[in-house]
């Protein structure tokens, strides 16, 4: 196989925000957005698309493919910016349409759908609340409205007219609306006229359609927790749970040949999960793949054929189980591998002959560069770089760990370690990861981990019990267990960093976000002669508020999940919140809060401001009025982390 790195699209930095001056300081440069994203091809292989920014707002730049100019940009007036996209056909593009508003800076997204050619022509209002007859001085074609919020389901590449659209219905709009019950339309892409196909027999629904756009097989969720999976029969919804399939945290991914049968993913005995090849009429189930230590964090399924050919795992570095060595796909998913030597491969899109592919490659040090593949040649030609201003030589490698905890429970994460610096006596930087349950850390680019380690630290991520990704079991191990198992696994993480000589026992801090800056707290009460300094960013102090506030506890299946994960024992909680425990705190504070915050609101923060006064503790806070759960604007990222590392240089002597 030829590596072809022959022709940059230098072009787009003329319309996007472009590069850099020399002098910008390392916050700014780790908390830029990336330049280009989502990069596809057309599903005849004609056009190019990317999605690129202009003015602080998304827009979406079309190309010809073969002198790769740009043919048109689409992009929205006023405050709308454009949010998901995909090829339908090979000249029409459906893609969502994002607000930012002035009391937030996270993209609002209503659920509407438009659609445009790629030269510009037929733009049209797909899908969305504000259907009804074209308005005065407006070119977009508008049809009937419909209060739901849409989710592009299936694109159908080979039928050029209709594709499918999930919708979840506003109902009351109320605080219960998620677990409204979705449905199914099959939409013209040109006229934005539906038909609805199917409705959900469940919330938090995961349709899987087959390849002609019938469908049949839908799971969901009652509490977040536990999972359930529907075939359809005869026009009605039937629970596998008939079955006695005996697998939890189920859901559908893909046909076989027999049109009985369908690959999911499941976890038996709360194992980690496996793809088991389920035959929906006589319950057999068959394992196909599975690894011992963690959940698939990756299926692979050709979009034109819908077959599953690989499955991705990441117990430490990323690897692939070729489950179909037969489909195309496979063979060439281990050229491009051995083609791009210490960078993980993902297939971003392809041409419906397969002809040409668009392929991310990224590592831990290389956000991502995008290239596109002719099969037929086995030529790889480079298009642009996510963030082309970081060099990739010059970041910091992560690599895997694993020790025991106290109790003997195997606890697995990652180690940053600086570039260039002998990992021997460092200062150290924990970061919990949020959640906690659900979630967890992965090998690859973190671009806060990589602008501490440029100031000469370490930094250490621990996937405590209580994290997605390692079975139900282990998960389920957190439950309740907030303020102390999970804080443990991290307090014993950290000592096994020191006990290997990489970390100096006295420079450590700990830094979090959402469950994470929890976290930070919880483990400096916990261990207040280990953590120097803690900073909290969104985080959860007081675990009783959790139940009247937020965007979770609104929910019933949120009140399920919380009675679950944190118990109702006022004692347990009391215990388990950093707002109630300040009397045990050693550790310099920064407190770091959006106040649009819906998960963690601000709420959680004037908790613990409440403890910390009445105890007289000193602390340093920055609250952005205008960010939710997480800041999602440039200059306000830049901001915190102009905070956070000099705050970490004061306490560990950068």
């Amino acid at each position: 196989m030829k590596l072809i790195q022959s022709f940059s699209l230098a072009c787009l930095y003329l319309l996007s925000s472009h590069l850099f001056a020399a002098d910008k300081d390392s916050a700014w440069l780790f908390s830029r957005s990336e330049e280009f994203s989502n990069v596809q091809i057309s599903p005849d292989g004609d056009y190019l698309s990317t999605i690129t920014s202009k003015d602080g707002k998304h827009m979406l730049m079309i190309l010809d493919a073969k002198t790769k100019k740009p043919t048109n940009v689409v992009r929205f007036p006023d405050n709308a910016q454009v949010g998901q996209y995909v090829w339908v056909n090979n000249e029409r593009i459906v893609l969502a349409k994002e607000y930012l508003k002035g009391w937030s800076d996270h993209p609002i997204y209503y659920g509407e759908l438009m659609a445009v050619n790629a030269d510009g022509s037929q733009p049209t209002y797909l899908f969305g609340y504000k259907g009804g007859e074209q308005q005065t001085g407006s070119r977009i074609k508008k049809n009937t409205p419909i209060e739901a919020t849409a989710y592009i389901l299936d694109p159908m590449p080979e039928d050029d007219r209709y594709m499918l659209v999930n919708a979840l219905p506003w109902g009351s709009r109320g605080s219960n609306m998620m677990e409204n019950l979705q449905q199914v339309y099959r939409v013209d892409v040109y006229k934005g006229t539906r038909k609805k196909i199917a409705t959900a027999p469940i919330s938090y629904a995961q349709f899987l359609p087959d390849h002609d756009g019938e469908v049949r097989f839908v799971s969901g969720t009652r509490d977040y927790i536990s999972s359930s999976l529907y075939y359809r029969q005869n026009n009605e919804w039937i629970d596998t749970d008939k079955l006695n399939l005996n697998l939890d945290d189920i859901s559908p991914i893909a046909f076989s040949d027999d049109p009985d049968s369908l690959y999911v993913l499941g976890s038996e005995n709360g194992q980690p999960q496996g793809i088991y090849l389920v035959n929906i009429k006589t319950g057999n189930k068959q394992l196909v793949s599975q690894d011992k230590v963690v959940d698939p964090s990756k299926v692979w399924i050709n979009r034109v054929n819908k077959k599953l050919y690989a499955v991705e795992y990441e117990n430490g570095y990323p690897t692939y189980e070729f489950v179909d060595s037969k489909e195309t796909l496979a063979t060439t998913l281990k050229q491009l591998l051995a083609a791009l030597p210490g960078h993980q491969v993902h297939l971003v899109s392809q041409t419906n002959d397969m002809s040409k592919l668009i392929i991310k490659a990224f590592n831990d040090r290389n956000p991502g560069d995008y290239y596109i593949f002719d099969t037929t040649t086995k030529k790889l030609e480079y298009l642009v770089s996510q963030k082309n201003w970081l060099d990739p030589d010059k970041m910091a490698d992560i690599k895997p760990i694993s020790f025991t905890s106290r109790d003997g429970t195997l606890i697995h994460g990652y180690l940053t370690l600086p570039h260039g610096k002998d990992a021997k006596n460092l200062p150290l930087v924990v970061n919990p990861h949020g959640g906690p349950h659900g979630p967890r850390d992965r090998w690859g680019f973190n671009a806060q981990n990589q602008m501490i380690a440029s100031e000469g630290a370490a930094v250490l991520q621990v996937n405590f019990r209580g994290s997605g990704g390692y079975g139900k079991a282990f998960e389920h191990a957190g439950h309740q267990k907030w303020g102390s198992d999970i804080q443990f696994d991290i307090i014993d993480a950290t000592q096994y960093v020191i006990e290997q000589g990489i970390a100096d026992k006295d420079r450590i801090c700990i830094v979090g976000g959402s469950f994470g800056g929890y976290s930070a707290l919880q483990s400096s009460i916990l261990a207040p002669d280990l953590f120097k300094c803690a900073i909290g960013f969104a985080g959860v102090y007081d675990l009783d508020v959790m139940f009247n506030e937020g965007d979770v506890q609104g929910r019933r299946a949120g009140q399920r999940y919380l009675a679950q994960v944190l118990g109702k024992d006022p004692k347990t909680l009391k215990e388990m919140s950093p707002s109630q425990n300040i009397d045990k705190l050693k550790a310099k504070l920064l407190l770091v809060h959006g106040g649009e915050d819906e998960r963690a609101p601000i709420e959680q923060l004037e908790a613990l401001e409440d403890g910390l006064e009445k105890h007289n503790y000193p602390y340093e806070k920055l609250v952005m009025d205008d960010e939710g759960h997480g800041f999602y604007n440039d200059e306000h990222r830049a901001k915190y982390y102009r905070q956070m590392l000099g705050f970490l240089r004061q306490n560990l002597q950068l």
